[in-house]
């Protein structure tokens, strides 16, 4: 949720914020500080590296470890953290900061001003190749910087001093409050960077950290690890957990299993466990701001670039059906953004974007889905249409990728072959283009539809199929520019009825996590957006 002075001038809240539990008395939580929250994951770090980490695990675990200007919190709240006070020119294009002098990174170094010039530099410079450079478009000379034609110096961002930090927008970025609160805009310290090199963020031991943990164990590719509170921390009193322990577990029934045994103080539910255990003690279900979709590689596969193709495939899938097979783990996508994310003058944003069209391409009708694709075949000269579908491999992933490869052949014929790996090894074949379709998911990095649709724009790092649509991207481009909050929204929803119209991507359903929590468990903050969870306040009863 956005602070009040931004909701003043924005109608934009996030809707999917929930915490786990109210916070107890002083007793109770000390009590059992000494005693660790055992937690879990469905999936390993890729990296702790702000500049270029891009999935779920690695951002949250980043969240936890490091801090920036601002912190989300109960309710997505932005709460200010290594600022004490901001100061915005009445154009919106000057942001001047007051950063906190007790900070210090966990090496016992001041962090300054000039800790976040140079992770801004360094995320920006094209050298980095950050996936997540396109956000900072709207700063000060960012596109030309990314574009090759301006040096990471031409920044708009400078260091007054140690403790006082300006920024310069060329335009008024709505969003740009709640961007402060995402690790790429996080600090970094150069001096420990440059003596790692390389070795940077790839293992707990090539980390500093600035933020209420850090983290031990983690060697780059095992599956365990700690969050040990950290020390320096400026806020360390208000930290009520000595230690928090990681695994990843990728099978929903090993890690309730875990549970029941008093292992796990917290587990992931699969379809099965969810329908059996909705209602019981410790059951807590929380909407992500999350969809999961297929991208189409138009560059490898051109007969991808066929609309028809892409329409028959999506209308092959019953998405009330593969939600149903996952339990209550989903819920039918027929947007790209997720329901509930954004409301726009007290109306749901999804609800201003769907239209006959788009709920059309979305429909399940394998008639018309048999039509579509019997006229992509005489169009792109091909008798039948083969791929191999990558995907994930914990379990969820590997029954949806299962259920859309039994749609597509029961329905059109289609020979679909599943790949099924690790979530980093997946990404890493995705983001080099080594794909014929993929299965992937975007959760919100803020609450705003920009977050999503950006995505899909020509030539965007994480336009992954390289979809391509001209008027698409006006629409995007003229969303960023203009200052009345109901034209942006239009214009990202005329944005996205072109998406789905075409089916550059095919949404597929939304996460809705299920989890076993022990009722000892308080202060976890989830967010659907950004954040994810965050641990600074959590306690054990």
């Amino acid at each position: 949720m956005r602070s009040k002075k931004l909701l003043a001038s924005s109608t934009v809240i996030l809707a999917s914020a929930a915490t786990l539990a109210a916070c107890g008395s002083n007793s109770s939580q000390s009590s059992a500080k000494k005693q660790p929250l055992t937690w879990m994951n469905t999936a390993e770090i890729a990296t702790l590296d702000a500049s270029k980490a891009t999935d779920q695990a690695s951002v949250e675990q980043i969240n936890n470890v490091e801090e920036g200007l601002y912190l989300l919190g109960k309710n997505a709240k932005v709460q200010n953290a290594l600022a004490t006070s901001t100061k915005n020119s009445a154009d919106s294009k000057t942001w001047t900061f007051t950063l906190r002098k007790n900070a210090k990174w966990s090496n016992g170094d001041p962090v300054t001003a000039q800790d976040f010039v140079y992770s801004w530099r360094r995320t920006i410079d094209p050298k980095t190749a950050s996936e997540y450079a396109y956000l900072f478009s709207g700063i000060k000379n960012a596109d030309a910087i990314v574009a090759g034609k301006k040096k990471p110096a031409t920044l708009g961002i400078k260091a007054d001093g140690k403790y006082k930090l300006t920024v310069t927008l060329e335009k008024r970025i709505p969003y740009f409050k709640l961007l402060m609160a995402f690790p790429l805009f996080f600090p970094q310290n150069q001096k420990f960077i440059e003596k790692m090199g390389s070795k940077y963020a790839t293992a707990s031991k090539y980390m500093i950290y600035n933020g209420p943990y850090k983290q031990v164990g983690w060697t780059g590719s095992n599956l365990s690890w700690k969050l040990v509170k950290n020390g320096k921390y400026w806020d360390k009193k208000n930290v009520k957990l000595d230690t928090v322990k990681f695994s990843v577990q990728k099978t929903p029934a090993t890690d309730y299993n875990l549970y029941q045994s008093g292992k796990l103080d917290a587990a992931f539910l699969d379809a099965q466990a969810t329908k059996s255990l909705k209602g019981k003690t410790g059951y807590t279900q929380r909407k992500m701001s999350t969809t999961q979709y297929l991208a189409y590689n138009l560059k490898k596969h051109p007969e991808f670039k066929n609309k028809n193709l892409r329409l028959a495939i999506s209308m092959a899938i019953n998405r009330k059906e593969l939600a149903s097979t996952l339990g209550g783990a989903a819920t039918p996508a027929t947007t790209f953004d997720p329901e509930g994310m954004t409301t726009v003058n007290g109306k749901d944003y999804t609800d201003t974007v769907k239209n006959a069209a788009t709920e059309k391409a979305a429909t399940y009708n394998v008639k018309e889905a048999k039509k579509l694709y019997k006229q992509a075949l005489k169009e792109t000269g091909k008798k039948k249409i083969s791929f191999t579908l990558l995907g994930d491999d914990d379990d969820t992933a590997k029954k949806a990728s299962e259920f859309v490869q039994s749609q597509l052949e029961d329905n059109l014929g289609i020979d679909v072959q599943v790949q099924s790996i690790p979530k980093k090894t997946r990404m890493n074949k995705m983001m080099s283009g080594n794909f014929d379709v993929v299965s992937t998911r975007w959760n919100a990095d803020f609450a705003d539809p920009i977050s999503f649709l950006d995505l899909q724009t020509t030539g965007a790092s994480y336009n992954y199929g390289k979809w391509s649509n001209k008027t698409y991207d006006k629409y995007v481009a003229a969303s960023k520019t203009t200052g009345s909050t109901s034209t942006r929204f239009k214009e990202l929803a005329k944005a996205e009825q072109i998406l789905l119209e075409e089916q550059g991507v095919t949404p597929l359903y939304h996460p809705v996590e299920a989890w076993m929590v022990k009722p000892s468990v308080k202060g976890v903050i989830y967010n659907g957006a950004g954040a994810n969870y965050s641990f600074k306040y959590a306690y054990l009863k």
